[in-house]
């Protein structure tokens, strides 16, 4: 989603008009169109008068950040030691078969997005992946099968 111009503004106005709050206000931009839109960006550095080059230089530095549209739920798989040991590879297998996507690619529907990520700090419950905000852990194969059915299930309630 790009934000309306007025709504971009106030975003912006939330902070001065210094280089340091770039990362913040990239964030917060992240959060409320679920990516980085090219216009916000140049008009975020623009603002905060910080060189365009080093505003795109963050913005591919860190891998929280997306360039292009996500999903409305975000899958971020862990790769962590504990999750590869106890095979997220096989987890991954799963998504790939039910949502038919690689990590790094969003459905058609603009529904899924899968992700890998280095670890998300929940060793105790490897392997396990978050979806937006919540976790899942001790994943196997039909709690993955689960979990999207009861998304699917969710979405549908809603049409």
């Amino acid at each position: 989603m790009i934000l309306k111009e007025d709504k971009l503004s106030k975003l912006l106005q939330k902070y001065p008009q210094e280089r340091r709050h770039t990362l913040a206000v990239f964030q917060d931009i992240q959060h409320e169109c679920g990516f980085l839109p090219k216009e916000h960006i140049i008009e975020a550095a623009r603002y905060l008068k910080t060189p365009l080059a080093q505003a795109y230089a963050m913005v591919t530095f860190y891998r929280s950040f997306s360039l292009l549209p996500r999903g409305k739920y975000v899958i971020k798989v862990c790769d962590g030691t504990a999750c590869h040991i106890k095979n997220v590879q096989g987890r991954l297998d799963c998504l790939k078969r039910v949502l038919g996507l690689d990590p790094g690619e969003t459905d058609k529907d603009g529904l899924f997005t899968v992700e890998t990520v280095s670890c998300l700090g929940a060793c105790a419950i490897s392997p396990v992946m978050q979806i937006n905000e919540e976790y899942y852990g001790n994943l196997t194969e039909e709690k993955i099968y689960e979990i999207l059915a009861d998304l699917y299930r969710k979405e549908m309630r809603k049409l």
